[in-house]
């Protein structure tokens, strides 16, 4: 028997997922969203509603693993979700592409905010291992400043996370990282 798709409601960018059981399965797949009102889930999986990243309703509603609806119940298509999305975020599209790209390579990822990046990334999950990875997203025609590089590289080397910047290939559309990595003379 097929597992009903958990409903998200979208809500001043972000979206709810406030069936418990659901809200619990959509975490334990694969670390998704964060429990309302609960900054860091510890030993025990709280029963309480999950909010959920425009990106991560996004990706979760692209794979068909969750319904979106809006304030008043209605089903929002993908595209309407796209839309919505860029409103709230600054360049979505690179964002979820590298998002995406990491989901599909097996990875946990997370929000990087507290550690001054887009991602933080696990190979297992929070609570399972350390993120080994901090992602900043930058759009290949940027510049950045070599103090943003190293400041970046600082706070990664100093929480012993590597520092990665991804892109996307404007040819191909794929994503590219490169990885920064401290150097002793």
């Amino acid at each position: 028997m097929e597992e009903e798709k958990a409903r998200a409601q979208l809500l001043d960018g972000r979206a709810i997922v406030w069936d418990v059981k659901q809200a619990t399965r959509l975490y334990k797949e694969g670390f998704y969203g964060k429990f309302v009102g609960v900054s860091k889930p510890k030993e025990q999986i709280p029963e309480r509603p999950l909010e959920l990243s425009l990106i991560e309703t996004y990706y979760l509603a692209e794979k068909n693993r969750i319904k979106v609806v809006d304030g008043g119940g209605k089903e929002i298509s993908l595209q309407d979700l796209y839309d919505y999305a860029k409103k709230y975020y600054e360049d979505f599209e690179y964002k979820y592409k590298v998002y995406k790209d990491l989901r599909e390579k097996g990875y946990v990822v997370r929000p990087g905010l507290k550690f001054g990046s887009m991602y933080a990334v696990y190979k297992y999950g929070p609570g399972i291992d350390h993120a080994p990875f901090l992602i900043h997203v930058m759009p290949r025609e940027r510049s950045m400043d070599p103090i943003e590089i190293i400041r970046a590289g600082r706070l990664s080397h100093s929480v012993k996370k590597r520092f990665i910047i991804a892109s996307i290939d404007p040819k191909t559309g794929r994503v590219d990282y490169c990885v920064f990595s401290w150097f002793k003379p």
